[in-house]
């Protein structure tokens, strides 16, 4: 499973796209396009990953998340 780092901003998430959305005490990031959804819950810092179609998978988004060390690989 996938984590944003403890050491990280969230704001950080806003240079990627991500929007911040508040629902009661349900508080996100969240980069929601037509067929994927990438989404980091203010609580936990998991990043959730949904797609209608393989091909539309915003792997490019998460390798740069990887690639500027904001993520880190955790257990269960």
């Amino acid at each position: 499973m996938l984590k944003i780092k403890d050491n990280v901003d969230l704001k950080e998430l806003e240079k990627y796209g991500f929007k911040y959305f508040k629902n009661g005490s349900y508080k996100v990031y969240e980069r929601d396009n037509w067929n994927s959804y990438l989404g980091v819950e203010t609580k936990d810092r998991i990043l959730q990953i949904g797609c209608q179609d393989y091909n539309e998978i915003e792997d490019n988004i998460l390798y740069d998340l990887i690639k500027a060390d904001l993520v880190e690989k955790v257990d269960e």
